[in-house]
């Protein structure tokens, strides 16, 4: 069975999807359970989809997809044929598995952990540039992050000098920032691509220490490139290219998690500014940042809710540690408190308050054009953020795997290696297929978001990146048996990490239910 045999079951799937979109009522908050599985169906045959292509242009990726689209069309039937009525379809309308077994047999599986123990992931298909800058980051994770990212993660430390300032200096804070504002990025197109390549690399050295370094500037970059003035353009993003400036996001509430059109934290208008009152949570690197971007309700009788909402760059000093207060010669405060944390260590996430904290006029992003606007703004750079959350998924995943493969052929049980049980082998074929699946839909998304598209397909991927890498860390821990669950080891690191990829920059419920669930019942009724 060649690769493109399996499209026209995902085409007959996707129509399927789309026949039970169209028979929901569109509740949102009623058919909560219909629209998440839904969305992630549809994360799944894009992600099907997308390795059927990438497997046409490299022959060593056909093992990996043949399993891969088997499984995922074999489990998505089955998920669909529990309650058929439920989508409003009959059992007949759905596909007939026959000959997908072959690709699901003990023995293939097998012989698909065993290619992964000798020849390891398929190697990216990359230009001479972007295969020199995954070089480059390559060795800076295994030289210089992983070495510190244990201790980093057991002393809860601040992401150290070693690892921040030569970043600073390869450019990495302006890897969404113009050339002519100092960054990386070309004027006149996108590079995703490079972004993704970066942060998979460093994410693979540590996730806390190293791979979420440049998600801030990337939100922030994105939404001054969308609504700030010229000036404030010229004034921040060559401070965050260079690093002079680290950012932080100060979006997300106590009280309104994911649901950002509900953000209650006020801005009064002032003589010159602004005044801040209120509380955040989450705001990840709040303490380094010399600048989050903070929103605000401006005006709180706007309808609908979200038109009612600015977006703020508010300038603070620097500090170290797990706290700061901040006042203002006027009298404003602002204060921090770093949240303890079961992983994600490194840059610490802090419960933000405000009080009477002003903010000039100028720091408004559109000055007063901007006001109103800032949900769309904040939209904008977290649309790059998901996109960059799949691509820390995949760094964490690679360094799953490879740490599994290693100890999985060193350890021996009962006589012979782990590795070379069939159970094994198909513990490292899954994690390696899914790795691959979500890789190529990672580049997928990337080349989307270059041409301007691909809004829904980077929930779509950050939805299954993140759901994946939690079952491969998961299976990292148990080949590594208790080993795995000790803290000396570092897939017990990865396995605490990958838990709060499904949960920021967007929860994948939020993500399935009101952002791509709408998406695909608006779609299925036009």
């Amino acid at each position: 069975m060649k690769n493109t045999d399996f499209i026209p079951y995902i085409d007959a799937l996707e129509s399927l999807v789309r026949k039970a979109c169209a028979h929901l009522d569109g509740n949102l908050d009623e058919e909560q359970i219909e629209l998440y599985d839904l969305a992630f169906v549809q994360a799944e045959l894009l992600a099907a989809r997308t390795l059927i292509a990438e497997a046409a242009k490299t022959e060593d990726l056909s093992a990996a997809c043949n399993y891969f689209c088997a499984n995922a069309i074999v489990s998505i039937t089955q998920k669909l044929s529990i309650r058929p009525q439920t989508f409003g379809l009959s059992p007949n309308e759905l596909p007939n598995l026959e000959g997908l077994q072959d690709h699901l047999a003990p023995k293939a599986i097998a012989s698909l952990g065993q290619h992964y123990l000798e020849q390891g992931l398929a190697a990216d298909r990359l230009d001479d540039e972007k295969r020199i800058i995954r070089d480059t980051f390559k060795d800076f994770a295994d030289d210089v992050v992983k070495p510190l990212a244990e201790e980093v993660h057991r002393k809860d430390l601040l992401v150290p000098a070693e690892i921040l300032e030569p970043l600073k200096e390869m450019g990495v804070f302006g890897l969404s920032v113009p050339e002519r504002f100092g960054g990386l990025k070309p004027d006149t197109t996108e590079d995703s691509m490079g972004m993704v390549i970066v942060t998979e690399e460093l994410s693979r050295g540590s996730l806390g220490a190293a791979g979420s370094l440049i998600t801030r500037p990337e939100i922030m970059a994105r939404a001054l490139l969308e609504g700030g003035t010229e000036e404030q353009q010229a004034r921040w993003l060559p401070q965050i290219a260079s690093g002079q400036t680290l950012c932080a996001v100060s979006v997300t509430e106590p009280n309104t998690g994911s649901d950002v059109a509900s953000v209650a934290l006020k801005a009064t208008k002032a003589d010159g500014g602004w005044h801040l009152n209120g509380g955040k949570t989450w705001c990840t690197y709040a303490g380094a940042a010399g600048a989050l971007l903070v929103l605000a309700r401006t005006n709180p009788d706007a309808k609908p809710a979200h038109k009612g909402l600015s977006l703020f760059v508010v300038e603070k000093p620097t500090y170290d540690g797990h706290g700061f207060e901040y006042e203002q010669p006027e009298g404003g405060r602002m204060t921090g408190r770093a949240i303890p944390t079961l992983g994600y260590r490194g840059m610490h996430s802090f419960d933000m308050s405000y009080e009477d904290f002003f903010v000039p006029d100028d720091c408004l992003i559109g000055g007063e054009a901007g006001e109103g606007k800032g949900f769309y703004f904040t939209m904008r750079g977290f649309m790059g953020g998901r996109l960059q959350t799949a691509a820390r998924a995949c760094g964490l995943m690679r360094a799953t795997f490879e740490e599994s493969l290693s100890y999985s052929q060193d350890r021996m049980v009962f006589g012979r290696s782990v590795a070379s049980y069939p159970l094994s082998l198909a513990k490292l074929a899954r994690m390696g297929a899914l790795i691959t699946a979500c890789k190529a839909f990672t580049a997928h998304v990337a080349g989307l978001m270059d041409q301007g598209l691909g809004q829904m397909e980077a929930s779509l991927v950050k939805l299954f990146s993140c759901r994946a890498a939690e079952w491969v860390t998961r299976e990292g821990v148990q080949l590594h048996g208790g080993m795995g669950y000790a803290e000396e080891v570092a897939v017990s690191r990865y396995f605490a990490d990958a838990r709060v990829l499904s949960i920021f920059e967007g929860a994948e419920e939020t993500l399935a239910i009101r952002v791509v669930g709408k998406s695909l019942v608006d779609q299925a009724r036009n």
